[in-house]
């Protein structure tokens, strides 16, 4: 038999099969991002009117007036208005207008408009501005809290008293402010949908579930459940009397004294959903004087629980809800509670010659002399303040009785 050797692949067969197993792979291109570094400001304006002005002059070269302060792009500024100047050298003879920070900062770089306005009508306002043209140093730089921008000779006085600027003793100046501010936008790879916190609803229905509650409030006959984890991460008055080295030790069911029923309600309200109720279906009448009483009893109880952001909240809404048979008693309560900015709103109402007569006739006004007698020296500042040349007002008035004792008509 014949046969011949089948050979299986020689060199020429390795090589070919090398090759075709090995296939040629193409650079991947480079990998492309992009950002934009952006730089604006943030404007914001305010509006400052001098009224009086023949009465500021003489009160001395360096001496000013100035406007409230106001917020933009973070920082607090305030306009200063120098009646007689800023300088000595200039002798008075010109009026100096500037912009201040009025907060901590550093380094704060901002833009400036100052514009005293025409009132005559005619818009020919003088206007001295860093927006809309370019700076060749870049916008003013703020160093610390005082800085100021502005002009020495912003007005010379003897013009100022004869043009149009200047109406019915009035002048008024517009002052904006841009705070120059820098990021980087990039593209976004996703759209993701981030829905609000609704921790607070959660909370609250946990409340009205009644589920899990460990301790009970009696509070004038009614029965309050809740939860003393909760109660204790809100208030630390609740924390010390829940878990503190002192707590009480019928825990099951805790009395409360000196606070109705739907205060409490209301409490516990904000405890577990972050805001405050309706006032007004809390104290079953749809009336804005219940709901101005809801809101002082409920500042009470904020401030006997140590609930700062509520006592904000009340202390907010009686601002806003002044009025003649309630403000008495709000003045009483800001009074003992520490609730200073309250406080100075009830002073400048009641001392208006408008209000005061009511306001004095009130069953508030008495509560407020017999609880808080030293606010009436207070009160007799304002007044004087308001309306001293026109209205005649003595402390006697305000405390209802003569030197004698004897009970008086206010004399107004």
């Amino acid at each position: 038999m014949g046969g011949g050797r089948v050979c299986r692949g020689g060199p020429s067969a390795r090589t070919s099969l090398s090759a075709s197993s090995s296939p040629a792979v193409p650079a991947a291109p480079p990998t492309e991002t992009a950002s934009t570094s952006v730089t604006d400001t943030l404007n914001g304006s305010h509006h400052f009117k001098i009224a009086g002005f023949s009465l500021l002059k003489g009160i001395g070269i360096g001496k000013y007036t100035t406007s409230d302060t106001f917020s933009v792009g973070g920082y607090d500024w305030a306009v200063y208005f120098y009646p007689d100047g800023k300088s000595t050298e200039d002798a008075a003879a010109y009026v100096s207008l500037f912009i201040a920070l009025a907060s901590e900062g550093a380094d704060v770089r901002a833009l400036f408009e100052l514009t005293l306005l025409d009132q005559s009508g005619r818009e020919r306002h003088k206007v001295h501005s860093h927006f809309g043209r370019r700076l060749e140093s870049g916008p003013y730089t703020l160093k610390y809290r005082g800085s100021m921008w502005g002009y020495k000779r912003f007005f010379k006085r003897t013009a100022l008293e004869a043009s149009d600027y200047l109406k019915d003793d009035c002048l008024l100046v517009n002052c904006t402010v841009g705070v120059v501010r820098s990021h980087t936008e990039a593209p976004k790879i996703y759209t993701i949908a981030v829905p609000p916190s609704n921790i607070a609803q959660h909370f609250g229905q946990f409340l009205q579930s009644g589920e899990g509650t460990d301790v009970c409030f009696e509070v004038d006959g009614e029965m309050f459940n809740a939860h003393k984890l909760v109660l204790a991460a809100r208030s630390p008055v609740f924390r010390a009397q829940l878990f503190g080295p002192m707590k009480d030790r019928n825990l099951h069911c805790l009395k409360v004294e000196d606070i109705e029923a739907p205060v409490f309600k209301a409490l516990l309200h904000y405890i577990y959903w972050d805001c405050l109720p309706d006032m007004e279906d809390l104290a079953g009448l749809n009336t804005k004087c219940a709901s101005t009483l809801m809101a002082q009893h409920m500042l009470a109880a904020a401030d006997r629980y140590a609930l700062d952001r509520l006592k904000l909240l009340c202390e907010a809404k009686l601002c806003e809800d002044v009025a003649i048979n309630t403000v008495a008693t709000t003045l009483a309560l800001a009074e003992q509670h520490h609730c200073f900015q309250l406080k100075s709103v009830c002073l400048k109402f009641v001392a208006l010659p408008e209000n005061l007569r009511a306001v004095m006739q009130t069953e508030g006004f008495e509560y407020l002399k017999l609880s808080c007698p030293t606010i009436l020296s207070e009160l007799l500042e304002y007044v004087v303040r308001i309306g001293e040349n026109s209205v005649v007002y003595t402390k006697d008035a305000l405390d209802g009785s003569d030197a004698n004792g004897r009970r008086v008509k206010p004399r107004i």
